[in-house]
């Protein structure tokens, strides 16, 4: 009587992939940016004796690039992300271009005229998206952040030195 035991194969250790080189020194260079951000915004101060210091708002926008870094660094390490196509270069130059125009005309027209224009321009005309659409988040956009800096930090932006808008707040 011969016994046969069963053959098992065994599986070749397959490797994980491994982030790129590139998103491994983006991601260090996200995170070091992080982590001087609020090295330097605690010299500025985080309180005063009148509220919030000038270091305050630099140390939240450093401590959430800091947790985004890390957040990065560990989805990469479980599921790298795999080669994108490239970037057109026109799209490059839009978003350039665009922003060189927005610091061109905002001393003339102010900010909520000049981020309204440069918003519709990437809502409507860049990403396609629907006039109503485009225009609620435009006008939501400038207005809202024009009012958060003035009114809520107390921090002045340009107004519009053309006189029929400036005749009327903007």
């Amino acid at each position: 009587m011969t016994t046969e035991s069963p053959t098992t194969e065994i599986a070749p250790t397959q490797s994980r992939p491994r982030p790129a080189r590139s998103v491994l020194i983006a991601q260090a260079a996200f995170l070091l940016l992080g982590l001087y951000v609020l090295y330097g915004s605690l010299e500025l101060g985080l309180w005063t004796t009148l509220g919030p210091g000038a270091g305050l708002f630099p140390f939240a926008m450093g401590a959430v690039l800091t947790l985004m870094s890390l957040i990065w660094v560990v989805q990469e390490q479980h599921a790298p992300s795999t080669p994108r196509e490239e970037v057109e270069l026109s799209q490059i130059a839009a978003v350039i271009g665009s922003l060189l125009v927005l610091a061109t005309v905002l001393p003339f027209l102010g900010f909520q005229i000049a981020l309204l224009l440069f918003l519709m321009y990437h809502l409507r005309i860049r990403a396609r998206l629907g006039w109503v659409k485009s225009l609620i988040i435009s006008v939501a956009g400038s207005v809202g952040v024009f009012y958060l800096f003035t009114l809520g930090l107390k921090v002045s932006l340009p107004v519009a030195s053309i006189p029929p808008f400036s005749l009327i707040g903007l």
